[in-house]
């Protein structure tokens, strides 16, 4: 089937991200909160309802995912199997891609259980593999909700030291902080507060949300989580949450004071993802020119981290000729598989 359509799926533990692609032009790029780790039913639940708001007729899915890791599932091959038997319960399984990492998109029908480790949080390497056929050399930093991605690209290939999560975390090119539901705790043991080095409890009093909403610079059609409290998503209701996190209430200093707390934790996270930037930038060569590819709804982060490496910073959304479509790099490995299945039917 040579199809009209071709839909990216990108099925994580949080979000369900889809791209929809005619021809070649893509026309929508969504996001949805998916909290897959409450059981499989929420899946079930938003793939009815996106497929019954999908063109249907001459349309090939490709899906990719990371959500076989949510505590829902009891290993990665179980969560796997169970999100494919969702897939293929819904889709014509001729009409079905899986991304299988190095191997590509491969048939649904097709598919055996030792494709499993393959597939298991791959999307990474999607979005990496459709960078290095538009690009020749780049470092690919994708940072999203949760976590960020720091890949690799030389001459018009992906150069990654892992591929489990296990290998990519040891190698630094998976980096476990994102800028929508990290906890401020998980940023250091402490931080600086009017003058003084003040311990952060262990607490989760408050996300990376709060900082983002203090800066101003967390997308609004991307902060689809609530509050760690529940309460609401204002920059005063961030700042008393962030309070909480040293033991202060809000009303105890200005909002400035607080704002300046934010910047000071969005410095400790910036500099988590630049050691890992600088750790893949020493495996080049002096004489390569490497751009730096921003993804991901923080990648305003990645435009810094090209000023602090005197590396030319360019959008993802530009690279794959999307940039006039919103989400294209806010959802970069959904648009990747997409991508791909409709270059495999390109005449």
């Amino acid at each position: 089937m040579n199809p009209e359509y071709s839909i990216g799926w990108d099925i994580g533990g949080a979000h369900v991200k889809v791209a929809i692609l005619h021809g070649h032009r893509l026309i929508e790029v969504t996001q949805h909160p998916c909290p897959l780790w409450l059981g499989i039913s929420r899946l079930e639940e938003l793939i009815d309802r996106i497929l019954a708001r999908v063109p249907v007729p001459r349309t090939g899915h490709a899906v990719t995912m990371t959500g076989e890791s949510a505590d829902s599932f009891s290993t990665r091959d179980d969560g796997v199997r169970r999100i494919l038997e969702v897939l293929g319960a819904r889709i014509d399984s001729k009409s079905l891609y899986v991304f299988a990492g190095n191997e590509g998109l491969l048939v649904f029908n097709r598919l055996s259980s030792g494709h499993y480790s393959k597939i298991a949080s791959a999307n990474w390497l999607a979005s990496a593999v459709y960078t290095a056929s538009a690009v020749d050399t780049a470092v690919l930093i994708d940072i999203g909700s949760t976590t960020t991605d720091v890949l690799l690209v030389k001459s018009g290939k992906v150069l990654a030291n892992g591929f489990s999560d296990y290998e990519r975390l040891v190698s630094g090119e998976l980096v476990y902080t994102g800028v929508v539901r990290t906890p401020i705790a998980a940023l250091a043991k402490q931080v600086q507060f009017e003058g003084e080095r003040v311990p952060l409890m262990a607490e989760l009093f408050a996300t990376m949300a709060d900082v983002y909403r203090l800066t101003g610079e967390l997308p609004e059609d991307y902060d689809q989580w609530p509050p760690a409290d529940g309460a609401e998503k204002t920059p005063e209701a961030s700042a008393r949450r962030l309070a909480r996190m040293i033991g202060r209430d809000l009303r105890s200093a200005s909002l400035a004071s607080w704002t300046r707390l934010a910047d000071y934790c969005r410095e400790l996270q910036l500099r988590e993802i630049q050691d890992s930037v600088m750790r893949c930038l020493s495996r080049l060569d002096s004489s390569d020119r490497p751009m730096l590819v921003g993804a991901g709804i923080g990648r305003f982060l990645a435009v810094d981290l090209g000023v602090r490496t005197g590396l030319e910073f360019r959008d993802y959304s530009s690279i794959t000729g999307f940039a006039a479509v919103p989400g294209a790099a806010e959802c970069a490995p959904a648009v990747a598989v997409a991508r791909l299945l409709a270059m495999r039917f390109q005449c």
